[in-house]
């Protein structure tokens, strides 16, 4: 059976740091293109990293650049988000899911998607 689950998320000060892991089953990360994705109340899902199983590249929504870091542990078939410096805004259900292009504007080419994390950015 093909899954992802996501785990790490929880409530944290602003300019804090979680990391977030999606892990797999059923099937080989190496293979896939893996992208965060994140959800606040009331808005749409939006894309916010990805990285290429094959050759490792990564891809950064502006909003995160520089903040987020994207990374695989090839062995242990996970995805890392590393979140740093959070704020208020990044608040939202975080979810991970697999493709076969890292196409972050349009997750309905994302498929096997998690149940979500929730992070929570406040003082």
């Amino acid at each position: 059976q093909v899954q992802l689950v996501e785990s790490g998320g929880g409530l944290v000060q602003p300019g804090g740091s979680l990391r977030l892991s999606c892990a797999a089953s059923g099937f080989t990360l190496d293979y896939f293109k893996i992208g965060w994705f994140r959800q606040a109340p009331g808005k749409e899902r939006e894309g916010v990293s990805c990285i290429s199983g094959d050759d490792g590249s990564t891809y950064y929504v502006d909003s995160v650049k520089g903040r987020f870091t994207i990374s695989r542990d090839s062995a242990k078939n996970t995805v890392y988000l590393q979140m740093n410096s959070l704020k208020p805004e990044d608040t939202a259900v975080y979810y991970c899911a697999a493709a076969g292009v890292c196409e972050l504007r349009h997750p309905f080419v994302f498929a096997s998607w998690g149940p979500g994390t929730q992070v929570t950015v406040s003082s």
